[in-house]
Order: structure tokens, then sequence, then C-alpha cells
């Protein structure tokens, strides 16, 4: 795998790197040439993945700030720099209405999904980036621009992390650009339980005709964190196969939403 853009010389951190976006990610920017330290909870997988892409990691929970700081004080011992973040951990969960969802699984669903990003950012901020510059990529969701049945702990954090995004961008420059990706249903485990039950279903709903890939995100964030995106910043890319326009062609409705409501309140 090649990549058009060049981060030879560069380091990057990615969380959850072991499985579906994040390992699309962690690859891509290992193709692009960049030294790649990546982080999830499962040690065997983090070590695999390492390996794999010629690299290190940690194995930890981005929950936890001391796995954090690990994370950035890993990659300045190996690598001796930090160039890109991106913060791709994250949970579905709490799954159900918003009424029934219990104080620590709404605190949790906002320590992993909008704290820990914060955390490693500001980490690699002080270890790094405040001197020497770099590029934060956040992985949000097209979610975040609406409501859904059953997703409200869920889209309330990213539609937080989106805002998180912006606030950042308009501290951390010039130095450092802080940008987001916003994925639609792409084939990941996270999301098996929308699209498994009917995808030709909800790609048929969809203008460009299919679900989204990991590896269509990663595209995104390698140029979002390389220099062919060097006069952007705050911004959210979407890359949603048309979700937000679907309206406006011949199939109408949302599958996706359909198959959320029907799930009622059963866990992803």
């Amino acid at each position: 795998m090649t990549s058009p853009y060049r981060l030879q010389g560069r380091t990057a951190i990615v969380t959850g790197a072991t499985r579906g976006i994040g390992h699309a990610v962690a690859r891509h920017l290992a193709a692009a040439g960049a030294l790649v330290c990546v982080t999830a909870r499962d040690a065997e997988e983090v070590r695999r993945t390492a390996a794999e892409l010629g690299g290190v990691g940690a194995a930890g929970s981005v929950a936890d700030p001391d796995h954090l700081r690990a994370v950035v004080d890993l990659t300045l011992r190996e690598f001796g720099r930090i160039d890109v973040v991106v913060n791709n951990a994250a949970t579905n969960l709490p799954y159900g209405p918003l009424m029934d969802v219990e104080p620590l699984a709404w605190r949790e669903a906002f320590t992993v999904n909008v704290e820990a990003p914060l955390r490693l950012v500001q980490c690699a901020w002080h270890a790094w980036m405040r001197e020497h510059g770099g590029a934060v990529v956040n992985v949000c969701t097209e979610g975040a621009g609406h409501v859904g049945p059953n997703i409200g702990a869920y889209g309330t954090s990213k539609a937080a992390l989106l805002h998180l995004t912006q606030q950042l961008a308009g501290e951390l420059g010039p130095k450092v650009r802080v940008n987001s990706v916003s994925p639609g249903l792409v084939r990941t485990e996270m999301a098996r339980f929308v699209w498994e039950p009917g995808e030709e279903e909800v790609a048929a709903g969809l203008p460009l005709g299919r679900i989204g890939e990991p590896e269509d995100v990663a595209r995104a964030v390698v140029w979002l964190a390389s220099d062919a995106a060097e006069w952007v910043t705050g911004a959210d890319l979407l890359v949603d196969g048309g979700t937000r326009v679907r309206a406006a062609g011949a199939a109408t409705g949302s599958a996706v939403q359909e198959h959320l409501r029907t799930r009622g309140t059963a866990t992803p």
C-alpha cells in the first residue's frame, strides 16, 4: 500500500488502533511514512499491530489519564517527536432511550469520547506540540448532526467532541491544526449491529450505493494530518457516502434509523 501524502520523518499516535477505523488509520499513516504508536485495551492485539506496522504500542484504556501520559512518554522516548494525534477510540454505550441511562454509564461515554481526546491533546501539547507544532484529527460521527433512536448518549458525546475540535483549533493555532472526520455507517465491529441485519437495504438508501469501509475514513484522516491540508483547521470532513443528502434521491427515508429503532434497547 502506498500513499500520495508524505509523512516521512514524522510520528503519529492513534488510539483504538487495533481494529476497524483505527487500524486502517494506523496502516495508512505508516504507508505514508510515519512512525506510529498504537494504543488499545487488548495487550496482545496492541503488540501484533505495533509489530505489523514497525511501530510501538501501549495497552490500556484512554479513560485512564495515566495511560495517556504513558503513551506520549513512550512515543517521545522511542521516536523523539509527536507530529500527529488521532483520537479514534470511542464507546457507543449506553444504548437506549436517554430516560433510562444511568449516570455512571453517561459519565463513561463522555470520559471516553470527549475527555480522553482532550487529555491526550493536552499531554502531546505540553510535551512537544506547543513548541514544534503538529496536527490533531478527532474521529467524530455523521450522527453528531442529528438525533436518532437509542443513540442519544453516543450522539451527544460526539457532538461535544465536534465542538471540542473547533475550540481546540481556535486555541492551538497557528502551531497545531485540529480537525475532525465524521464517518457515516462504516463496516466495523462496533457498527455491526446496524449494518449486518440489512446491509443491502442500508446501502441502497445512500447516493453512493454502499456502506463505508475503514479505508474510506483512513484516507481522509491522513489527508488532514498531512501538509496537503496545511491551511485547514477547525473543519469537520464528512465521509458518509452521501448520508446527509440521501433524501434528494429516489430512495427516501433512513434504513439506518429504522434498524436502530427496531433494535429497541438491545445492547449493540
